[in-house]
C-alpha cells in the first residue's frame, strides 16, 4: 500500500513583508470613492432612473476620498482611460 503524499511546506520568501500579506491578500474588501452631492433628498433618490444626471459638489481636478471598508486610505482623482472612467491615486492617507 502506498503512503499518502505529504504536503510540501511553504518556502518563506526572502522579503518578510511578502509573507506578512500573503494570508490576507485574497480577502474581499469594499472600495468606495466618495463624491459629495449637496442638497440630495429622498425625493431625488426615489426619482432616480437610467440616464438621469445628478449635479455633484465635485469639480474637475479636485481629489476625492478613497476608502476601504469605510477607512480612508487615499485621495484620488477621476480620469477617462479609453472609454472607461478610472480613478488615479494621488496621495496615500
Amino acid at each position: 500500500m502506498a503512503a499518502a503524499a505529504q504536503p510540501k511546506p511553504e518556502v518563506p520568501s526572502a522579503d518578510p513583508q511578502v509573507d506578512r500579506w500573503a494570508r490576507v491578500e485574497p480577502l474581499p474588501c469594499l472600495l468606495t470613492i466618495e463624491i459629495p452631492v449637496p442638497g440630495f433628498t429622498v425625493a431625488g433618490l426615489v426619482g432616480l432612473e437610467p440616464g438621469r444626471v445628478i449635479t455633484t459638489g465635485w469639480t474637475v481636478g479636485q481629489d476625492v476620498p478613497l476608502r476601504i471598508n469605510g477607512a480612508l486610505i487615499a485621495w484620488s482623482e477621476f480620469e477617462i482611460v479609453q472609454s472607461h472612467l478610472a480613478v488615479r491615486l494621488t496621495e496615500l492617507a
